[in-house]
């Protein structure tokens, strides 16, 4: 590595200075929920993927679309996850608490689908490291996967450094990607993100808190990148995430679908388009201090959306207790439409349409 100096830009403090009682909130969450679902960073990634094989060997169990890839290994009941995960325009915004972000939310990808995290290789896309404020993204990022890899006990054991990614002089966001796997112990216990069946409850895992800042959310709705990232506490994470696990492998929880990008409302939307048929929700959830565009499009991090039969609700509490995660019910699986509280009522089948052709209308525009 060069020999050059870090240095915080002196750009940074402005950069990460918000006021979100200055922000309008939308004449019309409906809207505002179909604009993310249909945004690039949200949309379906289905016209990409349906153009190739991905049962190759008939091995996949869970195929694309859900928090990760599941495929077995055969001659076991066993099987792997796999997930990547970054979000660069946190890394832009803090690239160490960026960093272990994506670290926790690939964790937290493999824990929903029923897998332990076992290893990561990462990939760190920069600039040209002999500028100081680009070794300084880079040094703050490292030590941001090493701090979330050591909480969460998930170790490095490969990667890759991609430097100079410059265009007339000016710098990709850094991107410190995160590839990583778990095991499955038992594939009849593996979950995927979306609903299954009427009347199943549906709870939240962790806690909300504001977290406009560097959200999708305000970026395409107010064109600002600005504030800071969601702070991550790890000690919260790995709660979270092991309460999950545990009632994953119990038999407790039915589905799962960690809440990120988007926040709340863009998961709970994802969870209601099973590929086997979409299915609707009613959800009441107490906003408390939070603003409302804040409760449903902030992107708290360490909450996972889950569904369950009603006589598993005291067995889910116990080990979210156990854990020291929180745990709340916020609605019923049922219908054909997304209602969250008195701010959005949509179809599924809308909801479901205009995420799917987005990318695809995009590239052919």
């Amino acid at each position: 590595m060069y020999d050059s100096p870090s240095k915080r830009p002196e750009s940074q403090d402005e950069l990460n200075r918000l006021d979100t009682t200055k922000l309008p909130e939308p004449a019309d969450y409906n809207k505002t929920l179909i604009k993310l679902m249909s945004s690039m960073n949200l949309a379906s990634r289905e016209w990409i993927y349906r153009q190739y094989d991905h049962m190759v060997r008939t091995d996949t169990v869970v195929c694309p679309g859900s928090d990760a890839a599941v495929v077995r290994i055969k001659g076991t009941k066993k099987g792997l996850a796999l997930t990547a995960d970054c979000n660069s325009r946190y890394c832009y915004l803090d690239p160490r608490t960026g960093a272990k972000i994506a670290v926790a939310e690939a964790a937290r990808n493999l824990v929903v689908s029923g897998a332990k995290p076992m290893a990561l290789t990462d990939c760190l896309n920069f600039g040209n490291p002999e500028r100081p404020e680009v070794m300084w993204q880079l040094i703050e990022a490292i030590e941001g996967i090493k701090e979330a890899c050591a909480a969460l006990g998930v170790p490095v054991v490969s990667g890759n450094v991609s430097l100079y990614n410059e265009t007339s002089g000016t710098a990709v966001y850094p991107t410190p990607t995160i590839g990583m796997v778990g095991l499955i112990e038992d594939l009849s216990n593996h979950t995927r993100q979306w609903f299954l069946e009427e009347g199943d409850l549906v709870a939240l895992l962790g806690e909300s808190a504001p977290s406009l800042g560097g959200s999708e959310y305000l970026s395409l709705v107010h064109n600002m990148e600005k504030g800071l990232p969601p702070a991550i506490d790890l000690t919260k994470e790995k709660a979270v995430q092991e309460a999950c696990l545990k009632a994953v492998r119990a038999g407790i929880i039915l589905s799962a679908h960690d809440v990120s990008e988007g926040g709340l409302a863009v998961a709970l939307a994802e969870a209601c388009m099973n590929p086997d048929g979409p299915i609707g929700a009613d959800i009441e959830i107490d906003p408390k201090s939070l603003r409302l565009d804040d409760l449903l499009f902030g992107e708290a991090q360490s909450r996972i959306v889950v569904s369950l039969k009603s006589g598993e609700l005291e067995a889910l509490k116990a080990v979210a207790k156990e854990a020291g995660a929180p745990v709340a019910v916020i609605g019923k699986v049922g219908g054909n439409t997304l209602r969250i509280n008195s701010l959005i009522a949509l179809p599924v089948d809308r909801i479901t349409d205009e995420w799917k052709k987005a990318l695809e209308s995009y590239i052919r525009s």
